[in-house]
């Protein structure tokens, strides 16, 4: 195998293929990188018998075809700390990797491409497309709603269904619930998968901002998303995943109507003081007090108290509710509209948040935290 490549392109390749390498495994060669040089281009892989990606380089200088498996961080540093220009790589009489730029030589040990795993056949049973921008933004706005709680593993991922040519995807971890929604421009019938959330934080370091295609098609176990030059196979996560639209309140008896920024800057005020600096391991909650015409927030702890008070629209009743502040701080961040309904019903049952424009394409559920005085 010997070929010869630009920096540049060995590195994209790199940035999205690594992603899916074995962090802790007992098995090597799921800590390496399968090079494959074919006729006219480069494809990478790796792959922890969880999450695969595959990365083809094209407009190579190829020279010799051939297969070698390398560890894949060594070999992605090496990589990126070498000058920005043509790259050399060949495999060698003595089986080792060898890696030569300008003045710099490297060889490095190699393993047996014949016992690197091979991806999933994935025969596709149901598939869409969308533009890889919309489902960039539908994974910001939920995936930090994943639980991380293992014992829950369904929850650890988001639910991506398709209904009425709409794809929801939900994410909800016991104390919250996000959920983004998109039509879709093709007709596809309607199926529901659970993908897990680590797998959908990698594919979103991979998306671009454009509008270019993505598909994403399913199997009863396995999906797979394809790019132009990369594609990625994982497991699908097994389950029952909450009827997430039986859950949300239908009807609000507090509104508040409230500027998204001056909110989102009182609760990182506050949370300053609710993330106790004496107690690190407890979190306090904020406390809303909802009267007509303000709604002022507060906490106290053993590191001192804190009062916020904002004047905005109210709707119903006067109201008191006390919420974890990440919830809300993460909720708030995710949302780009500037303005925000916040709706609840009693202090004990859930609050929703979403936007005034009243789209209906995206929706936060937080349940409240208990005071010490309900």
């Amino acid at each position: 195998m010997k070929f010869i490549c630009e920096k540049e392109k060995i590195m994209k390749s790199l940035n999205s293929v690594t992603k899916a390498v074995a962090i802790r495994t007992t098995m090597p060669i799921l800590e390496g990188i399968l090079i494959q040089t074919n006729e006219n281009d480069i494809k990478l892989t790796c792959y922890d018998l969880e999450l695969g990606i595959e990365y083809i380089i094209k407009d190579c200088n190829i020279k010799e075809h051939g297969a070698t498996v390398v560890n894949a961080i060594m070999f992605s540093d090496i990589i990126r700390k070498l000058p920005d220009t043509e790259i050399k790589i060949e495999v060698n009489e003595n089986n080792l990797l060898v890696i030569e730029c300008e003045g710099s030589l490297y060889k490095l040990a190699t393993m047996n491409p014949e016992e690197f795993p091979e991806l999933p056949e994935i025969n596709v049973e149901n598939s869409i497309d969308i533009e890889q921008n919309s489902l960039k933004d539908m994974i910001r706005k939920t995936i930090f709603s994943i639980s991380t709680e293992e014992n829950r593993p369904i929850f650890t991922g988001c639910l991506f269904e398709i209904k009425n040519n709409k794809l929801n995807v939900v994410a909800v971890d016991g104390f919250r619930l996000a959920w983004k929604s998109k039509f879709l421009q093709n007709k596809t019938r309607d199926f529901s998968v659970v993908i897990p959330g680590r797998t959908l934080i990698e594919i979103n370091k991979i998306l671009s901002d454009s509008f270019d295609n993505i598909k994403i098609g399913t199997t009863k176990n396995q999906a797979l998303f394809e790019m132009e030059d990369c594609k990625i196979v994982t497991r699908l996560l097994e389950g029952e995943f909450l009827n997430y639209s039986s859950v949300l309140p239908k009807k609000w008896e507090t509104r508040i109507r409230v500027n998204k920024n001056a909110l989102l800057n009182c609760f990182e005020r506050i949370s300053l003081i609710s993330a106790s600096s004496i107690e690190k391991e407890k979190k306090y909650p904020v406390k809303m007090t909802v009267d007509v015409g303000r709604i002022t927030i507060s906490c106290t702890n053993q590191t001192g108290d804190a009062k916020e008070e904002l004047y905005l629209t109210t709707e119903g009743q006067n109201l008191e509710a006390g919420f974890n502040p990440k919830y809300f701080l993460e909720a708030l961040r995710s949302i780009e509209d500037d303005e925000i309904f916040i709706e609840l019903g009693t202090s004990i049952s859930p609050c929703i948040i979403k936007s005034v424009e009243e789209t209906g394409d995206y929706t936060y559920m937080i349940l409240p935290i208990r005071l010490k005085n309900d």
